[in-house]
C-alpha cells in the first residue's frame, strides 16, 4: 500500500501543485478586494470565507453570495477565479484518468488486491506457478477435488483465460514471476495454510527456480516440481525435499511396466484417474521388434527401457549423428527412411516426434505396409488431440495427462504413491485381486483415495483404543455406515501401514492399533461419514457395540466393570 501511495503522489505531484496553486490565488486574491459599503464601510472578506465561497464555487455547487453580497469587482474575481479552477481540475482529472490507465500502476493495484486477499485466506490452498496447458489441467483437476487455487504466471493472456474458465471455486490470480521470492511470498508460501507448491513453467530453469525458493521460504510444505532435461531432474534431486515429475521418464517407466506387469498399470492409471472415470482397458506391448520414430528426450527414454527389458529397437531422427550407434538412422520423416529401420518385421511402432503431423503420417504409413502394429504415439499439442485420436493408437503420450496424475499422487493422497510403488513389486496377480476388490467393493468407476490414520488425539480414535477394555476395533468397523449399521460403505481398504511397515489388501478382520494408517478408496459418502470414527466417540461405540456409550463416571464404571470382552476372532 505504501508503494501505491509513493507512485499517486509522484505521478499527481504537478496536478496537486497546480490545483494549490489555483486556490492559493483564488482565495487570496477574493480576501483583499474590498467589499460592498455595509454602514458607511467596506465589509473585506476573511480567508474562512474566501475559502468556502471559492470551494462551492469551484466545484459548481453555487451557494450564492455569502456572507454579504458581492461588490462588482468581487464579482469579476470570482468569474476569473471560476474559469481559472477549471482549467486547474481538467489538468488534475487528466492526469488522474493517465495514471489509471498506467499499466505500471494498474498492476501494482492488482498485486496489492491479490496480496490482501491472499493474505486474509484462512482456507488450505495449493500454489500452481505456471497456467500452460499442464498447469490449467492440474488446476482444474485440484479444483474439481474441492481445493481452493492460488496461480500465478508471467502471461497476463494465460491469466485473462481464468475468468472465462469454469471452476466451482475461481482462483486466485497474479501475473508476475514466480522465481522472485517477494512473488512467492505474496502468493502466501510461507502462509500455515498453504499446503503444497507446483512449478509447472514451460522451462526447467524456471521450475529449479521456483521450486528451490518456495523450498528455502517454507521447507514444511510439499513441492511438486516438472524437470524435463535429465540434469535439471539431479539439480532438484540433490537438493532435496522436492518431488521431481520427469514426464518422459515416468512414461518410459510405465512402458516398462507395461511388458512386465500390464494388469499394475492398469490398477494405477485407474486409481489415478478422475474420480467416476471407467477402468481402462489393459494394455499389453508386445515384447518384438520396435522402431523408434523420432530419437529425442522422448525416445532416448522408451529405448533406455527397450535396453534394460532386452527388446530389439531402432530408431531414426533427422538429427542423429552418432555414427557408433547402428541402431540409430538419419534421415527424415519418409516412407524410404521407416523401411531402412525394419518396419515391415516391426511388432511396435513408437511415434514420439515432436511435431503431430510427423507422428501421424508416420503412423499412416506404418500401417499401410503392417495393419496389426501395436502404436505408441506421442501427442504435443493440445488443439491436435482430435487427430491424435483419429490415429486409434493403442497407447499415447500427453505430457500434461502424466503430469496429472502424478502431481495428484504426491500431493493429495502421498500414501497410494506408496501403495502403487509396493505394488509394482508384487506383480500381476496382486494387481488383478485389487482391482476386483475395489470392483466389488467400491463399483466400476474410478474410486477417492484417501489416508485415515488412527491417531490417538482424537476423540473417537482415544475411545476406540482406550476407553473399550477387551474390545479390538479393526478395520471392518471403519468401513460399516455409521448412519445404518451394519451395513456397509462403497468404501475398501487397499494398504495398512503400521511402524513403517506396508501390508497391501489388508483383511476386514485385522485389528488396528495406535498411529496405524490405512489407505482407503471409495465415494465421497463415504469419505465423509468415515471421518465421524475420528471425532465422535459416539458413533465408535455404537457401530461396535449397538449402544452409546456412557457419558456418567459412575456409569462408565459399572460399564467397564460387568462388560464382557469382545470375541475379536483371528488376528494377524
Amino acid at each position: 500500500m505504501g508503494d501505491i501511495l509513493f507512485l499517486i503522489l509522484r505521478r499527481l505531484r504537478a496536478p496537486l501543485i497546480t490545483l494549490i496553486v489555483v486556490y492559493a490565488i483564488a482565495v487570496g486574491g477574493l480576501a483583499v478586494i474590498p467589499g460592498i459599503e455595509i454602514g458607511g464601510q467596506r465589509q473585506p472578506m476573511t480567508i474562512f470565507h474566501a475559502f468556502y465561497v471559492m470551494s462551492y464555487t469551484a466545484t459548481t455547487i453555487g451557494f450564492g453570495e455569502v456572507p454579504h453580497p458581492f461588490s462588482d469587482a468581487q464579482r469579476l474575481w470570482v468569474t476569473f477565479a471560476i474559469y481559472l479552477s477549471v482549467i486547474g481540475w481538467a489538468y488534475a482529472l487528466g492526469s488522474v484518468i493517465a495514471l489509471i490507465n498506467d499499466a505500471p500502476f494498474r498492476a501494482m493495484l492488482a498485486r496489492s488486491a491479490f496480496r490482501w486477499r491472499a493474505r486474509g485466506n484462512v482456507d488450505p490452498f495449493y500454489v500452481v506457478c505456471g497456467y500452460g496447458q499442464s498447469g490449467r489441467r492440474v488446476a482444474r483437476s485440484l479444483d474439481r477435488l474441492g481445493n481452493w487455487l492460488v496461480v500465478v504466471d508471467p502471461d497476463a493472456e494465460r491469466i485473462a483465460r481464468i475468468a472465462i474458465e469454469d471452476y466451482a471455486t475461481p482462483p486466485l490470480t497474479l501475473v508476475a514471476d514466480a522465481r522472485l521470492a517477494d512473488v512467492l511470498e505474496d502468493c502466501g508460501v510461507r502462509s500455515p495454510h498453504c499446503i503444497g507448491l507446483i512449478a509447472l513453467a514451460a522451462e526447467d530453469s524456471v521450475n529449479q527456480a521456483i521450486a528451490i525458493g518456495a523450498r528455502v521460504l517454507n521447507p514444511a510444505i510439499p513441492i511438486v516440481a516438472c524437470a524435463r532435461s535429465g540434469v535439471a531432474q539431479a539439480n532438484l534431486e540433490s537438493f532435496g525435499g522436492v518431488t521431481v515429475i520427469n514426464p518422459f521418464d515416468t512414461f518410459a517407466f510405465n512402458v516398462g511396466v507395461a511388458l512386465r506387469a500390464p494388469e499394475v498399470l492398469q490398477v494405477e492409471d485407474w486409481l489415478t484417474g478422475s474420480p467416476g472415470s471407467p477402468c481402462p482397458a489393459c494394455v499389453r506391448p508386445p515384447r518384438g521388434r520396435w522402431v523408434l520414430v523420432g530419437f529425442g528426450r522422448f525416445g532416448r527414454a522408451i529405448a533406455k527401457v527397450l535396453d534394460a527389458e532386452g527388446i530389439e529397437w531402432r530408431a531414426y531422427d533427422p538429427t542423429v549423428t552418432e555414427d557408433r550407434e547402428t541402431r540409430l538412422l538419419h534421415g527424415d520423416y519418409t516412407e524410404d527412411v521407416l523401411h531402412d529401420a525394419g518396419i515391415e518385421t516391426a511388432d511396435v511402432l513408437v511415434a514420439g516426434a515432436d511435431i503431430d503431423a510427423v507422428n501421424l503420417g508416420a503412423t499412416t504409413r506404418a500401417r499401410r505396409v503392417k495393419p496389426d502394429i501395436f502404436v505408441i504415439i506421442r501427442q504435443n499439442q493440445m488443439q491436435d488431440r482430435a487427430l491424435v485420436d483419429a490415429a486409434r493408437a493403442d497407447m499415447r503420450f500427453v505430457q500434461s495427462e502424466i503430469i496429472v496424475h502424478e502431481c495428484l499422487q504426491a500431493l493429495k493422497v502421498p500414501m497410494l504413491q506408496r501403495f502403487i510403488g509396493v505394488l509394482r513389486t508384487q506383480g500381476s496377480q496382486v494387481a488383478v485381486t485389487t482391482l476386483e476388490r475395489v470392483r466389488a467393493e467400491v463399483g466400476q468407476g474410478s474410486p477417492r483415495a484417501w489416508m485415515l490414520e488412527c491417531d490417538v488425539l482424537q476423540p473417537g480414535m482415544f475411545h476406540a483404543f482406550f476407553q473399550r477394555a477387551g474390545m479390538s476395533f479393526r478395520i471392518e468397523h471403519l468401513a460399516t455406515d455409521p448412519t445404518n449399521p451394519p451395513e456397509r460403505m462403497r468404501v475398501a481398504a487397499l494398504m495398512l501401514e503400521r511402524d513403517g511397515t506396508p501390508t497391501l489388501l489388508p483383511p476386514d478382520a485385522t485389528a488396528l492399533k495406535p498411529g496405524d494408517r490405512v489407505l482407503f478408496v471409495g465415494d465421497d459418502v463415504a469419505r465423509r461419514l468415515q471421518q465421524r470414527y475420528l471425532t465422535e466417540p459416539g458413533t465408535v461405540s455404537w457401530v461396535c457395540t449397538g449402544s452409546e456409550p456412557p457419558r456418567a463416571l459412575v456409569f462408565r464404571w459399572l460399564e467397564r466393570r460387568f462388560r464382557k470382552p469382545e470375541r475379536s476372532g483371528s488376528e494377524p
